[in-house]
């Protein structure tokens, strides 16, 4: 199943992908299921739930669809608990950066305030003259996981979806210790447009081994690689992480990028995963983006 968060009559509403990419607001569909897509993930539906919902969006007359030319994406949510970012999961990236390869993840925490989604710009700060976008494959926790082996991990999974990550990467140079800031920007998250769950992507094997990431600028791809090449896969990442600390439903995991490219006002930046929706993100300067960036929902 394909899930996004989409405008609705003026308002963010999750809803369920049916056929010709059209999606049904789930809002229509039942009773307590408006408001953004962390509402139906925190409920923890079991299979049957979501197959239901399936049915009866199949079964929705045409005028209650939103079709794909006339959909607003918004970010699939905007408050999860948790974002873990993962650093240097390819090795060709981190000979790419100069840096030494990492044996355990190398995880790092993004707050909610870096999160745009899908059309919104990427506003560069005025701190850094060299910033990154990054594409990465993110893993959406579905129920909460606990010193969960590596085996029954993907069992804890709601489904995954594409995400460019910003880096300060100047910032970064100056000292390791900076990671946090430089990572921590406003609009420093896009994730979106769609979350999918693993069953739509079984083509790409039981571990999404043959799932592409790639980092695409202006049209031009700047590195690109499979899930199969990532030092720690996805499954190690979740179970590593959840022996750490509880991990939460619609809690991100960042899960690496294949290669950055740098960005400057006028770029338009792409993360492009498999044969998921496309996200795209334009990037401006400071001023010029600061209030387009977080124009509905935002916390004040």
């Amino acid at each position: 199943m394909r899930f996004a968060t989409l405008m609705v009559d003026g308002v963010q509403q999750a809803a369920l992908g049916v056929a010709g990419g059209r999606w049904a607001p789930l809002c229509r569909l039942a009773d307590g299921l408006a408001g953004d897509l962390l509402g139906l993930i925190e409920r923890v539906p079991d299979p049957g739930f979501l197959a239901d919902l399936a049915r009866r969006a199949a079964q929705m007359p045409d005028s209650e669809l939103i079709g794909a030319d006339a959909a607003v994406y918004r970010p699939p949510y905007r408050r999860p608990r948790k974002i873990w970012g993962i650093g240097l999961n390819y090795r060709e990236h981190a000979a790419d950066l100069d840096a030494p390869h990492p044996d355990q993840p190398a995880s790092f925490l993004k707050a909610e305030h870096t999160i745009v989604g899908p059309g919104d710009d990427i506003v560069l700060p005025p701190q850094s003259r060299r910033v990154t976008a990054e594409a990465e494959v993110g893993i959406v926790i579905g129920r909460t996981a606990r010193d969960v082996p590596e085996r029954e991990a993907l069992d804890h999974v709601f489904g995954v979806c594409a995400i460019l990550d910003q880096t300060a990467e100047d910032i970064l140079a100056e000292n390791p210790r900076y990671l946090t800031r430089s990572k921590n920007f406003p609009t420093f998250f896009s994730f979106g447009p769609e979350v999918v769950t693993l069953d739509e992507l079984a083509g790409y094997g039981p571990d999404l081994e043959r799932l592409n990431i790639a980092t695409v600028v202006n049209g031009t791809t700047v590195r690109a690689n499979t899930v199969a090449n990532m030092t720690h896969g996805l499954r190690r990442l979740i179970s590593f992480h959840s022996a750490m600390m509880p991990l939460f439903p619609g809690d991100i995991i960042s899960t690496g990028t294949p290669g950055a490219g740098v960005i400057r006002p006028g770029d338009v930046a792409e993360a492009r995963i498999g044969a998921m929706l496309v996200l795209t993100n334009p990037v401006t300067g400071p001023a010029a983006g600061a209030t387009r960036a977080h124009r509905e929902g935002a916390r004040p």
